[in-house]
């Protein structure tokens, strides 16, 4: 006879991950609409008023640069809070759990990689956008299987976010050491104190949340002014957020400040970001300049790299017993969800800002390359996807 709580505990995982699925999948939509609506602004009459809204200065900062520093900076947080939770009591809480994802999302970060770097290791002012294919959108992955309905069996989709929630950690580390510059020491040492200050609420079992959320401006506002980029204080906040009784309802701070900011960054924060950065006058882009080796690494980094890297090792860790075969689903749609992985959008477009700071064409290269590799990944995943349905089904 099975026990009541562990029913209750399963009623209420399979809850939070229903839950989770359809905000992520309809905030993908909302994600799609809005980079649509960018490239039509980009390119209509409205261009002007488009871009000079976005460097539009506010308080010291451009429009642009509030949007990407610090709207993105709750984007991170979620990101931060989705990662402890799932490496503490969700689906990476083991290393069984890890095992398929962690092999698949580090084949997907280090394919695209070399593609992109086979492709501008002759040009030193390129190669430093080595890391822009590396990167899965969820939220874009994730509304574009939701259109595929029940082809796509349960135990893909908790195999897709899991991948994407490890390959958004792998991201966060290369931004930390990849993409700083001109350290302030004074400033990263008054962001260590306000660290330590995070530390010692949770050691202290401080639940409440406002002191976090409080050091964590200042923690934003340290970080902005070191050289170290502003959204990792989201990160760094969301790991000190103590995690409490998971199964108590109201009682874990980091779920219910998951769950109260999940919908505002999927159907706000990304979004908005994707408006803002997705913009590309397609007008002064020649067809031979889709062959660049920027736009073209980008390109082939998703379409290619994703796809190869992701189903090569996963399939080696499946043969090598040291993981499983997502649940009721085939290989066909395994490679058909590692194709998908190629659409690298929200994560790809703010590593390439940070690439190519003060440098508007590079920028625009890698806007045509993402959205060239994250549509072509869409589709041929969609047709693998599909296919793969109608024979299982």
């Amino acid at each position: 006879m099975s026990n009541p709580a562990n029913r209750s505990q399963a009623t209420g995982s399979l809850a939070f991950i229903s839950r989770f699925f359809a905000a992520e999948a309809a905030g993908g939509l909302v994600l799609m609409g809005a980079a649509l609506a960018a490239l039509i602004v980009a390119n209509s009459p409205l261009a002007a008023a488009y871009f000079a809204t976005l460097h539009f200065k506010l308080a010291g900062l451009s429009v642009e640069h509030w949007i990407n520093d610090g709207l993105m900076a709750v984007f991170f947080m979620l990101v931060g809070l989705e990662i402890k939770r799932e490496m503490l009591v969700g689906q990476l809480a083991s290393w069984s759990q890890r095992a398929l994802p962690g092999f698949a999302a580090l084949g997907g970060m280090l394919v695209p990689a070399l593609i992109y770097v086979a492709f501008n290791a002759d040009n030193p002012q390129t190669l430093g956008g080595w890391a822009i294919p590396a990167a899965t959108d969820i939220a874009f992955a994730l509304g574009v299987l939701s259109l595929l309905g029940k082809r796509v069996p349960v135990s893909l989709k908790i195999f897709l976010s899991a991948l994407a929630i490890l390959d958004d950690l792998g991201a966060v580390v290369i931004i930390a050491l990849f993409y700083t510059s001109g350290l302030s020491v004074p400033m990263l040492l008054a962001a260590v104190g306000v660290v330590v200050l995070l530390v010692l609420l949770n050691r202290s079992g401080v639940k409440r949340l406002l002191p976090y959320l409080l050091l964590g401006a200042v923690l934003w506002f340290c970080m902005l002014q070191s050289g170290i980029h502003a959204t990792l204080a989201g990160v760094i906040l969301a790991l000190c957020i103590p995690l409490g009784d998971p199964d108590a309802p109201g009682r874990s701070p980091l779920q219910f400040l998951e769950e109260k900011l999940h919908p505002w960054v999927a159907f706000a924060v990304v979004p908005i970001f994707g408006f803002a950065n997705a913009g590309v006058a397609l007008g002064g882009i020649r067809p031979a300049d889709l062959l660049d080796p920027v736009p073209l690494g980008v390109a082939l980094g998703l379409l290619v790299g994703k796809q190869v890297g992701i189903f090569a090792l996963a399939v080696l860790a499946i043969r090598a017993g040291l993981a499983r075969l997502p649940e009721g689903s085939s290989w066909l749609q395994l490679y058909g969800v590692a194709a998908l992985c190629g659409i690298g959008f929200t994560m790809s477009l703010f590593i390439g800002a940070l690439a190519f700071p003060g440098s508007p064409h590079l920028i625009d290269e890698v806007k045509v390359g993402v959205l060239m590799g994250s549509i072509l990944a869409a589709l041929l995943g969609v047709v693998i996807l599909r296919r793969a349905g109608r024979t299982t089904g």
